[in-house]
């Protein structure tokens, strides 16, 4: 039943039932030992006032939309009200980042307000994101700024409706006050508005709250983490009186998140996706895309690009290493693990070897898909794929363009490379043009082979590639206005990419290429970790 006030929601915190509580009452910076979370309250803010909401998210909590617009809303998702049933905690974890291990990091600027289940049953964890400081926020305020709250608020539900796993957003609520910020750490600091984004998932736990326990020796807390995570997340893996406390279960349950990890990069692989920070802690132990900060959308299709700042040295997190990257993080998750598998890590070693073969088949299996093939067929595709990858690399050329128009260069057997042009930044020169038109005749082939009606191949390629996204300019045209107190760019790029492979009549103007003002402007090219 959807309610129309927010005290009908059903708390359940099982995390903070479950698990091993700080001692120390106080919220100050610390390292945190033999606990899994520290109880903290959200700091109160002057004037909260609604950016946006999602609706579908409202509905998942069985909340009427409407209860968005009012300001005991905007006054509970800033941080200014706690709801009967909630219990405010910062969660503690570790983590490598950029390949080294960082020692305890932890919820520096996130603060769980607890968990309900919905009428059909279903967890939502509700996660504040710069709500104030926890013990975990070590020189840090704990605070968000406008700009990278409407980036995280709306890539959320963008990825949600490309139907990328992730976690999802319920709002995002101005709070009144100023956060000081040096955007691209380069010694220019500014005063932005302060922002918090509602961050809505089954669960928040990351990578690193498992390696946080590993890491000191600490196997009785580290298996506490783990049964609970399984009773909570994977009970499916528990049946028939199954016992919990098992290296058999605990290496199916890695086995699991490696394949959901796999499934995850895939997704990003299909539309384009740049993490920009696959630090371990930022990697959710459900496979769902979690921390949106210095991300990009690949426009230019360069494998080697990265739109962190931090990053543009060692290019780490680069487009085309994300499937690398993703099989090193499971390997620091199964080091965690080493602890609770009595000697015997052979299953683990296993998973991590399946990765690969899972993440290849999948690949392949999309690859075939965003070329409207009925099927991968091994003897002939990876030398067409190979080589559209080569021949989108010629010249600069937007991945997304490129590919919601290729469904219409094969016709009734026919070629019509004219529909690739709306994809280039530049004209292509004689070599490219004469070797994309080789591999156009290679798929036009291919599809032939298919016997697939034109029509019906049209439908399924534009049902994986899609012809929104939310490009890094666009994100930061709608925060130019938002700095203004317009909010409506926010709200219009919301609704725009709830039906992204939708043609959206009168749109267009949101699924053209990059303007090229837009190349090298910060916020719209690369971005830091602040961003």
């Amino acid at each position: 039943m959807i309610a129309t006030t927010l005290e009908t929601l059903a708390f359940d915190n099982r995390f903070t039932r479950d698990l091993p509580a700080d001692k120390e009452p106080a919220n100050h910076r610390r390292q945190v030992t033999g606990a899994c979370y520290s109880r903290v309250l959200p700091l109160k803010v002057p004037d909260p006032k609604l950016v946006a909401c999602a609706a579908e998210v409202c509905a998942e909590l069985d909340l009427d939309a409407g209860v968005c617009a009012t300001d005991d809303f905007a006054q509970v998702f800033a941080g200014n009200r706690i709801l009967d049933g909630m219990d405010p905690y910062a969660t503690c974890y570790g983590g490598h980042q950029f390949g080294n291990w960082a020692g305890q990091l932890g919820d520096g600027r996130a603060i769980n307000l607890g968990e309900i289940v919905n009428s059909s049953g279903r967890r939502w964890a509700l996660q504040l994101k710069g709500a104030g400081p926890t013990p975990y926020s070590r020189m840090a305020d704990g605070l968000a700024v406008l700009r990278s709250s409407v980036r995280e608020f709306l890539c959320s539900e963008a990825m949600y409706h490309l139907d990328v796993p992730t976690t999802r957003a319920l709002s995002l609520v101005l709070t009144g006050d100023e956060v000081v910020r040096d955007m691209l750490y380069d010694g220019h600091p500014k005063a932005e508005p302060g922002a918090v984004v509602c961050r809505v998932a089954p669960s928040f736990t990351r990578f690193g709250h498992f390696e946080i326990f590993a890491s000191r020796k600490d196997a009785e807390v580290l298996r506490q983490l783990m049964d609970y995570t399984i009773r909570t997340d994977f009970g499916h893996l528990v049946t028939g009186g199954t016992e919990e406390r098992s290296p058999e279960i605990y290496a199916q349950l890695f086995d699991e998140v490696c394949r959901t990890t796999a499934e995850m990069i895939v997704q990003w692989m299909r539309v384009g996706f740049v993490h920009g920070v696959m630090n371990t802690d930022n990697m959710s132990i459900l496979g769902l895309t979690i921390d949106y900060g210095p991300y990009g959308w690949l426009e230019d299709y360069d494998p080697d690009w990265t739109p962190n700042t931090t990053d543009a040295g060692g290019r780490r997190y680069r487009f085309g290493y994300q499937p690398r990257i993703a099989h090193w993080n499971l390997l620091q998750l199964a080091n965690a693990l080493v602890p609770l598998m009595e000697d015997d890590i052979a299953p683990l070693q296993q998973s991590l070897e399946d990765y690969a073969t899972y993440y290849e088949h999948r690949w392949n299996e999309m690859m075939a898909q965003k070329l409207g093939l009925r099927s991968f067929d091994p003897s002939t595709d990876p030398e067409l794929i190979t080589e559209l990858q080569e021949v989108l690399r010629l010249v600069e050329t937007d991945m997304t363009i490129f590919f919601r128009k290729l469904t219409t260069t094969v016709a009734a057997g026919a070629i019509d490379a004219e529909p690739l042009a709306e994809a280039y930044y530049k004209p292509p020169d004689e070599n490219t043009s004469a070797r994309t038109a080789a591999w156009l005749t290679r798929y036009g082939q291919r599809v032939l082979r298919d016997e697939t009606a034109d029509e019906e191949r049209r439908r399924a390629m534009d049902a994986v590639n899609p012809k929104y996204v939310l490009r890094n300019y666009l994100a930061q045209l709608a925060i130019d206005k938002a700095e203004k107190g317009d909010f409506s760019m926010v709200n219009e790029l919301l609704e725009l990419l709830r039906h992204p492979y939708d043609e959206q009549p009168g749109q267009e103007r949101f699924a053209e290429k990059r303007p090229e003002w837009a190349r090298h402007r910060v916020g719209c090219s690369m971005l830091s970790c602040s961003s």
